[in-house]
């Protein structure tokens, strides 16, 4: 079962989600909070799996509360609630897992709450035993898998982008798309991307294309065999 926590100042607005999950099999309201304070309390009380979080409260607002959590560490999938339609790439790069404009539909909340489902499930998994093995001056560091933005083929060894930096290891692009394919995406014999970490595509004067991913100011060039598979899985990613 997925527990809620819903977070909005409006009264009204919070009735209307909790009639939302509740028509949604395998969801329950664990609870609501008016505020960004009283939801931090909630949190920390019910450790709720997911958010429905609204942007525009009085005090904290609900992107600051995303930020606070995302600085805490592990923290529950967040899915923004919100009238306003231009803050969604802010949003992403709190890792939110979807951005709904109101007024939600039932269905497009169905589709992030399983979006939420699947993330849970590959974050707990990452957690207890996925970790990229890199040395750095005589010691061995250990990089989450789920923090992992992409992987770049360099020569023999392999880049590493994650969220706090970067990485060198040995092992193969192949072996690491086939060790983790739910994961990753290839765009490029020389390219994986995080599936969580895609946010869009930027074509170059030059004709080729690059991808847009969160966390990360790098841009890897998108072969052109790839276009469309990529695009499918973007159109999928926004349904």
């Amino acid at each position: 079962m997925l527990n809620i926590l819903i977070i909005d100042d409006e009264l009204p607005a919070r009735d209307r989600l909790r009639r939302l999950v509740e028509a949604i099999p395998g969801c329950e309201v664990a609870g609501e909070a008016a505020s960004a304070a009283e939801a931090l309390e909630q949190i920390k009380e019910l450790s709720p799996h997911v958010l429905l979080l609204d942007i525009s409260m009085p005090g904290m607002d609900g992107m600051s509360l995303a930020r606070v959590l995302q600085e805490g560490g592990a923290s529950p999938a967040v899915i923004f609630c919100t009238a306003y339609q231009d803050q969604a790439l802010e949003a992403f790069e709190q890792e939110a897992i979807d951005y709904l404009v109101k007024p939600v539909r039932v269905e497009r909340l169905e589709k992030s709450l399983e979006k939420a489902r699947r993330y849970l499930g590959d974050r707990r998994d990452s957690e207890n035993e996925h970790f990229l093995r890199s040395t750095l001056g005589g010691k061995v560091v250990l990089t989450p898998i789920h923090r992992v933005i992409c992987l770049l083929a360099e020569d023999k060894y392999t880049t590493v982008i994650h969220e706090k930096g970067s990485a060198v290891i040995d092992d193969s692009l192949t072996d690491l798309q086939q060790r983790y394919e739910d994961l990753f995406f290839r765009i490029h014999r020389n390219a994986l991307v995080s599936r969580r970490h895609i946010r869009g595509l930027e074509r170059k004067h030059d004709g080729h294309t690059q991808i847009l991913l969160s966390g990360t100011d790098h841009k890897p060039e998108v072969s052109r065999r790839n276009i469309s598979l990529l695009r499918k899985l973007l159109s999928e990613l926004t349904e």
